[in-house]
């Protein structure tokens, strides 16, 4: 029996959970107050007080560290690469400090899952699939300006969890199948896969694709060039817009899916078109990765928190069952999906080398 930690570090909040094997022992969210976190210049400055309460909060559980066998953090925006298990190493730990993708929270999994696991007898730490991970065809890369080559940029870990699970359930193997999966979330993804590889994805951090509760989408490049030159806005205030202030946000003032259905199912008409033009948004960027597979999809596969609230995935069904067998997995378990990864390796799978 292995037992397996792994760690999710947030915006402001930090999920953790233990694992023995495949079962779930611990689980908690540590929450962050802004004025605990107002203290930190930047994401990396904050891994000693995260690392921190995690040990506090395990010792609150009364568990034994010495008896792990691998910590897991999430993977941050580092070098793209392909999917795997990666363990965490100098080169990995020296990208993320110089947020070379970029800052985010994600980027203090690997040094929390090193920090912890260094110091535990014969524990090894690890990524998987971290958002960056980048499979993407030649022809797929290409845009209308070299020098702005599509970037490969997705809900990675849950997309790769979900597709081994559904095929699992009818009895194969996740590279033997040609899926679509559409991760509904804070942000949206839709990725063609095929065999094993995401050929084709929307570039879901900055929000190019399906517009989502809190990002833009894909937006008018010359009225956005406009808006960036018009002297109103500084640049962070424009970036906020496209990711964080958009989308339903910007539209109904909420990020939350579920008060916006219930205003549109209460008489709101204006809640219940931006709701169906979201779902018309995912619907059509489904039609489209069906396009980059050739028609030849096993399934099209719903998942993440939204694919809980009916209305959106109803919408979404009228449009894509007609041409495709679609399947739903509600909610996304980004722990579990970490305390497998690691379970493959140490069960002999060899991890990649970033």
């Amino acid at each position: 029996m292995f037992k397996i930690l792994t760690i999710n570090p947030g915006s402001t909040s930090t999920k953790i959970a233990v694992y023995e094997d495949e079962n779930l022992i611990h689980l908690h969210t540590i929450r962050h107050s802004s004025d605990e976190l107002a203290g930190y210049a930047g994401i990396f400055d904050q891994y000693e007080f995260r690392k921190d309460l995690i040990l506090k909060q395990l010792s609150d559980d009364h568990f034994d560290l010495n008896e792990l066998s691998a910590v897991v953090g999430r993977g941050g925006l580092m070098r793209p690469l392909q999917s795997g298990v990666y363990e965490v190493n100098e080169r990995m730990i020296s990208d993320l400090k110089a947020s070379i993708g970029g800052e985010h929270a994600s980027n203090l999994g690997a040094v929390l899952a090193r920090e912890i696991a260094e110091n535990i007898p014969n524990c090894k730490s690890f990524i998987a699939d971290p958002v960056v991970v980048d499979e993407l065809q030649d022809v797929s890369r290409i845009s209308g300006l070299p020098q702005f080559p599509r970037r490969s940029t997705f809900h990675a870990l849950n997309h790769k969890a979900i597709g081994r699970k559904y095929a699992k359930s009818i009895g194969t193997s996740y590279e033997k199948l040609n899926l679509i999966i559409a991760h509904l979330g804070g942000g949206i993804s839709v990725a063609a896969h095929k065999l094993g590889k995401v050929i084709d994805t929307n570039q879901a951090l900055d929000g190019f694709g399906p517009f989502s509760p809190e990002r833009a989408g894909t937006m008018d490049a010359g009225a956005l060039i406009r808006l960036c030159f018009a002297g109103k806005y500084e640049q962070e205030e424009i970036q906020k817009m496209l990711v964080g202030r958009g989308g339903l946000v910007a539209h109904l003032g909420t990020n939350d899916v579920k008060l916006a259905a219930e205003r549109a199912q209460n008489g709101d008409l204006h809640a219940k078109l931006i709701l169906e033009a979201m779902a018309y948004n995912v619907g059509k960027e489904i039609g489209a990765m069906i396009a980059v597979l050739e028609g030849n999809v096993n399934a099209v596969i719903l998942t993440g928190g939204i694919a809980n609230n009916i209305f959106v995935v109803n919408y979404i069904k009228k449009m894509v069952a007609p041409i495709a067998h679609l399947v739903i997995y509600p909610g996304e378990d980004e722990m579990e999906a970490l305390a497998l990864a690691g379970l493959r390796v140490l069960k002999g799978e060899k991890a990649s080398e970033y």
